[in-house]
């Protein structure tokens, strides 16, 4: 997928630790002219606040955002009648950052029983990208065989893994490696960590 292709995308934000993640992930994309639909579960909320101490609400998720170019529409987790719970719409690819192992055992099982997993669904059977940061140590083989399972049915698996070779200063700089991988996938340029050989 490159970024000319990339104008509508569904950021799902579960509950599993990994606010810090979701937020720079969400205030990257915003400074894209994409179209977002944000979805937080019900967990995720409470889990977002405790995290990064910013209000879920789009007035607080925006703020510092210098150069806002998205249009964000968000969605409450049970809203079946949202777009992106129907195929017709045409958004080219989902990210579920955090995704809690709950999630995705219930998107690898085929139950859509919220909207998150729902479009999940949808992105699967309409063979869109779907790419999944699942957060948990250490996985059981449960977890294991649900993320073999979907990679297999074409989702793309980011775990939010250490790096070093970039000799990260903070934590922050641990947050942008991962933001940027999910960047590099969804083929949108960024400058938050140096690539192999530029470091």
């Amino acid at each position: 997928m490159n970024a000319q292709s990339l104008n509508r995308i569904v950021l799902g934000i579960t509950g599993a630790s990994g606010g810090p993640l979701a937020l720079k992930l969400f205030r990257e994309l915003s400074l894209h002219p994409l179209m977002i639909h944000l979805v937080f579960s019900d967990v995720a909320r409470e889990l977002f606040v405790s995290e990064t101490g910013v209000d879920p609400k789009l007035a607080a998720l925006i703020a510092g955002v210098e150069d806002l170019k998205a249009q964000i529409d968000t969605h409450e987790q049970d809203d079946f009648s949202a777009v992106i719970a129907s195929g017709s719409y045409q958004w080219q690819a989902m990210v579920i950052c955090p995704a809690s192992m709950s999630t995705i055992s219930r998107i690898a099982s085929g139950t859509a029983d919220n909207l998150i997993t729902r479009a999940a669904d949808v992105t699967l059977k309409e063979q869109r990208k779907l790419i999944l940061v699942p957060r948990e140590t250490p996985l059981s083989a449960i977890h294991l065989e649900n993320l073999l399972k979907l990679a297999r049915l074409g989702a793309t698996i980011i775990p939010p893994m250490l790096g070093f070779y970039f000799h990260p200063e903070s934590l922050e700089d641990q947050i942008n490696f991962i933001v940027g991988k999910v960047l590099d996938h969804l083929g949108l340029e960024h400058a938050l960590h140096a690539t192999w050989g530029e470091q």
